[in-house]
C-alpha cells in the first residue's frame, strides 16, 4: 500500500466519521426536535444528497481537465467547516440550507477519490476500490456509534463538535496526498465545455457503466431509506438510541471486513455476479425489516445489508473504472456518483411520504422492490 494511497484512505476515514456522525442517527432527531414531520424529515436527510446529484458530474469532468488534487482539498473543507455551521441551526428552513451546502462536500471529494483510485490501481482495481471503500465505510461505521452515544449520553451539539473536529483531521490528511496528475494539454482546457461535453457523451454511451450506476443508485435508495427513518421506525418499536447506532454499526462492520476480500474476488471472477448477489442481499434485506421489531433479527438483517451493499458498491464502482478510458474516469465516476446521489436522495423523499400515508413497513418493502427490479434490468445489460 503506497503512502499517498494510505493517506487517501485514513483521510476518506475522517471524513466519513465526520459526515456520519452528523447524519445518523443525529440528523433525523434533531430534525424532529425542531418540529420536523416524516415528510420533512425526509427532505432534510435528503438534501445533502441533493448538492451531489448536480454536481458529481461537473466535478467529475472537471477533475480530468484540473486535477484532481485541487477538488479533493476543497471537498475536504466542506468536511471539516460545515458541522460546526449546525451549531447556529434554530430552525428547519436554516437547516435545509446547510444540508445543501454540507452537500458539497461528499459531492466533490467521493467521485473523485474514486477516480484517483482507479487511475493508482490500473491492474488490480477491485483490491484498490476494496480498501479505500472499507475505509470510508469505517467512517460509517464509527460515526453512528458515535452518534447513538451522543443521543442517549450528551447532545447535539456535542456531537456537531466532534464532527467538526474529526473533519478537520481529515483535511490535514488530504493535504498530505501527493497525485501524479495527468491533465490535459493546456491548449485543450481552452475549450473546458466542448471537452467536457465530450467526455460525457463517451460515458453515457458506455453500457456497463450504466448499468453500473443503476446497481449503485438502486442500492443508495434503500440506504437512503434506511438512514432517514430505521432510527424513527427503531424508537416506535423500543430500541434505545445506542441500539440503533448498533444497527447501523453491525451493518458497516459487515460491509468494510468484506470489502478487500470482494476487491479480491471481483478481480478473480469478474465484477457482474458480486453485483447482482449483493443486489438480492439487499432486497431481501430490506424487506425482511418491516416483519420483525426483535433487535437480534434486525442486527442479522443489517449483517445482510451490509454483505450486500459491499458486494455492489466494491464491484460497481471497479467496472466502471475497468469500462473507461482513462482519460474520462473522472468523467465516468462523476455519472456513477450522480445516479448513485438521485437514488440516495429519493429515498427518504419517497420513503416519507409512504410512511406519512401508508406507515413504515411500505417504505422498506418499497425499498426492497426497487432492488428487485434493479437487479433485473442489471442482469438483462449485463447479458446483452
Amino acid at each position: 500500500m503506497t503512502h499517498p494511497f494510505l493517506f487517501l484512505c485514513i483521510a476518506g476515514l475522517s471524513c466519513f466519521f465526520s459526515y456520519n456522525l452528523v447524519r445518523m442517527p443525529v440528523l433525523s432527531m434533531f430534525a424532529e426536535s425542531l418540529g420536523a414531520t416524516p415528510e420533512a424529515i425526509g427532505m432534510v436527510v435528503a438534501a445533502s444528497t441533493m448538492t451531489g446529484v448536480f454536481l458529481k458530474l461537473p466535478m467529475g469532468v472537471l477533475s480530468d481537465i484540473v486535477g484532481r488534487k485541487r477538488l479533493l482539498i476543497v471537498g475536504a473543507v466542506a468536511f471539516g467547516i460545515t458541522p460546526f455551521v449546525y451549531l447556529l441551526i434554530d430552525d428547519l428552513q436554516t437547516l435545509l440550507v446547510l444540508r445543501l451546502c454540507h452537500g458539497l462536500a461528499t459531492a466533490v471529494f467521493a467521485p473523485i477519490a474514486l477516480a484517483t483510485v482507479a487511475s493508482m490501481f490500473a491492474d488490480k482495481r477491485g483490491v484498490g476500490m476494496g480498501w479505500y471503500t472499507a475505509s470510508t465505510q469505517t467512517g460509517a461505521l464509527l460515526g453512528p456509534l458515535a452518534g447513538g452515544f451522543f443521543l442517549d449520553h450528551a447532545g447535539f451539539s456535542d456531537a456537531f463538535t466532534v464532527a467538526g473536529a474529526i473533519g478537520l483531521l481529515g483535511l490535514f490528511l488530504v493535504l498530505q496526498v501527493h497525485i501524479t496528475e495527468s491533465l490535459l494539454e493546456p491548449m485543450g482546457r481552452k475549450n473546458t465545455l466542448s471537452i467536457m461535453s465530450n467526455g460525457v457523451q463517451s460515458v453515457i454511451r458506455n453500457r456497463a457503466v450504466l448499468a453500473s450506476s443503476v446497481a449503485g443508485m438502486s442500492k443508495m435508495f434503500s440506504t437512503g431509506v434506511l438512514m432517514a427513518f430505521l432510527p424513527l421506525y427503531g424508537f416506535s418499536i423500543g430500541l434505545s438510541g445506542t441500539q440503533i447506532g448498533f444497527l447501523f454499526g453491525i451493518q458497516s462492520t459487515i460491509s468494510l471486513a468484506s470489502k478487500p476480500l470482494l476487491g479480491r474476488t471481483s478481480d478473480r471472477i469478474g465484477r457482474r455476479p458480486l453485483i447482482l448477489l449483493g443486489l438480492s442481499l439487499c432486497a431481501l434485506a430490506m424487506s425482511g425489516i418491516p416483519f420483525t421489531s426483535e433487535f437480534g433479527s434486525l442486527l442479522v438483517l443489517a449483517g445482510i445489508f451490509g454483505l450486500g451493499d459491499a458486494a455492489v458498491m466494491t464491484a460497481s464502482a471497479a467496472w466502471v473504472g475497468d469500462s473507461t478510458e482513462p482519460r474520462f474516469v473522472g468523467s465516468a465516476m462523476g455519472v456513477y456518483g450522480t445516479l448513485s446521489d438521485i437514488g440516495h436522495a429519493s429515498g427518504p423523499i419517497m420513503g416519507g411520504l409512504l410512511i406519512a400515508s401508508i406507515g413504515y413497513p411500505a417504505a422498506f418493502l418499497a425499498a426492497g422492490g426497487v432492488l428487485v427490479v434493479a437487479t433485473a434490468y442489471v442482469g438483462i445489460a449485463m447479458a446483452s
